[in-house]
């Protein structure tokens, strides 16, 4: 700034500073508000416009040049230098290929300062259109507090959902913030991709069948998913102890941990009468709960061994 207006660089600075707070909240703004503070010093704004650019086109490169990893340093601080600080909600989706490339990096919507909206047929859409094989869906929190909310929590869910019966992997679901991010589909922030999952798995390389039944239990995923898209009224065809199973068997069969709250939003019922129902399932020895290592303030869930092994054989013989 001092190359464009030497004589007043200071005051200027003291002014922008006053007025956004940090200098996070300063990259965060468009040209016209840095205007209203500078008065008609065009140069000015012209130049932490293009030093802002910068600086995001260079943490950039790093995702542009290898494998995404939602939990990489480096993308991580790309998105909370670009995102972090924005006055109002966005959701914004990276399209990657099978191998994990970056296709696109794009803001598909915008809210408020303290909601968000969030359409699955405009994201799939999107997908569909650039042949992704996989999404990192993110979206930041002006508000600083890097938690997810229960509704967060919920559309991560549905979209996941949504994306098994396309074929379309949701990776993660990061929420930003101006100085951290949370990775809701793990539900840990501090988990990275090599944290050992506490449930056991029931995927075997070896093992055929255990290819199979996850093939099989997958397909009616979508069949549910489809279903419930084609009538509607879940209420009245849902059967959520056996949704809740479904879930869990999946996940198991993936290697993926599956925490009590999400399993309580798998079966599509009020979260009060979703929790009743895990205790009943737990005290008929169907499931059991274990402590988390990773977070000592929640349960993750697993199918009881010999339901598991019994589960395998249903879905290796075939669909409903």
């Amino acid at each position: 700034m001092a190359a464009v207006e030497p004589d007043n660089c200071e005051h200027i600075a003291t002014a922008l500073l006053d007025e956004f707070r940090n200098l996070a909240s300063l990259w965060a703004q468009t040209a016209e508000a840095i205007g209203r503070i500078v008065g008609d010093r065009p140069a000015v704004a012209a130049v932490l416009i293009s030093a802002r650019d910068a600086m995001l086109e260079l943490l950039g490169s790093s995702i542009r040049s290898a494998e995404v990893d939602p939990f990489d340093p480096a993308l991580c601080q790309y998105l909370i230098a670009s995102m972090g600080s924005l006055p109002d909600e966005r959701l914004r989706i990276l399209f990657l290929d099978s191998m994990r490339n970056l296709i696109a990096d794009e803001e598909v919507q915008r809210g408020t300062l303290a909601h968000l909206a969030i359409y699955p047929r405009t994201i799939f859409r999107r997908a569909l259109e650039h042949n992704a094989a996989a999404l990192i869906l993110v979206h930041n929190h002006p508000s600083g507090d890097h938690r997810p909310s229960e509704e967060d929590i919920l559309a991560t869910h549905r979209l996941d959902q949504i994306g098994r019966a396309l074929d379309v992997r949701i990776l993660d679901h990061i929420v930003v913030t101006a100085a951290q991010v949370h990775h809701i589909m793990s539900e840990d922030s501090l988990a990275g991709p090599d944290a050992k999952p506490s449930a056991f798995t029931l995927r075997s390389d070896t093992d055929p069948a255990a290819g199979r039944a996850l093939e099989n239990a997958l397909a009616v995923v979508r069949r549910r998913m489809l279903r419930r898209q084609l009538i509607g009224a879940p209420d009245l065809f849902g059967e959520p102890a056996w949704d809740m199973l479904l879930d869990l068997f999946v996940h198991e069969c993936e290697g993926k941990p599956l925490a009590m709250s999400s399993l309580c939003i798998s079966a599509g019922i009020p979260t009060s009468s979703a929790m009743k129902l895990i205790q009943k399932l737990c005290d008929a020895d169907i499931l059991e709960r274990i402590p988390d290592h990773l977070d000592g303030r929640r349960s993750l869930m697993r199918l009881n061994a010999g339901v598991a092994h019994r589960l395998r054989a249903y879905f290796a013989e075939g669909t409903e």
